[in-house]
């Protein structure tokens, strides 16, 4: 398979601001039930092996998994400030907790398998959103396997439909649309900033 054309422009990002450890934070928006907008930062961890799928991380037992379940659809905003460029990536998120996603569950494993202890361990806390637990044992336990994924832990995948490229740099500003059709094939447009 080969890889869509917005890759190279965002592995070029990617790298050029490589320096600047925020930048592979991204801020994703999610639908809640109200249909209101949830944005949150969520951690880039890559792309899923030899596709064009970004690839994140989450608890089941949070409110973003919970609307990704009941709606799910939605949209990355990432800004890189050395080159002063921003990808807007909305598609289909897919959540790959214990109990979905057999074909996907060696990702779901591999991702676990890839974290530092100090972000596994977060799985392994108490409720999130939850009234403060003030036991300071309840957030000092310690993760048994490195091996295999505690229950709460899901691998999230954006699989992008649409990637809005802008680039600040220049007078006038460039922007780029690249979206997917319905045979599956990325077209690509410059449009007006």
């Amino acid at each position: 398979m080969s890889l869509a054309p917005w890759r190279a422009v965002i592995s070029r990002a990617l790298h050029k601001n490589s320096s600047l450890v925020y930048s592979r934070y991204v801020q994703l928006a999610t639908v809640r039930e109200d249909g209101l907008p949830a944005n949150r930062t969520v951690v880039f961890r890559g792309f899923l092996e030899d596709t064009d799928v970004l690839r994140f991380i989450t608890d089941i037992r949070s409110a973003k998994a919970e609307q990704i379940q009941k709606q799910g659809h939605g949209e990355v905003c990432w800004y890189f400030p050395k080159t002063r460029e921003q990808f807007r990536i909305a598609g289909r998120l897919i959540l790959v907790s214990a109990n979905s996603h057999e074909n996907l569950q060696a990702a779901r494993i591999k991702m676990w398998q890839e974290l530092s202890n100090a972000a596994r361990v977060q799985f392994i806390w108490p409720q999130p959103g939850d009234v403060r637990v003030r036991t300071p044992e309840a957030f000092t336990q310690l993760v048994t396997s490195s091996i295999e994924p505690v229950e709460n832990f899901c691998l999230l995948l954006l699989e992008p439909t649409l990637v809005d490229h802008l680039e600040l740099r220049g007078e006038p500003q460039n922007r780029s649309i690249y979206q997917i059709d319905e045979t599956q094939s990325w077209y690509y447009q410059e449009v007006n900033p």
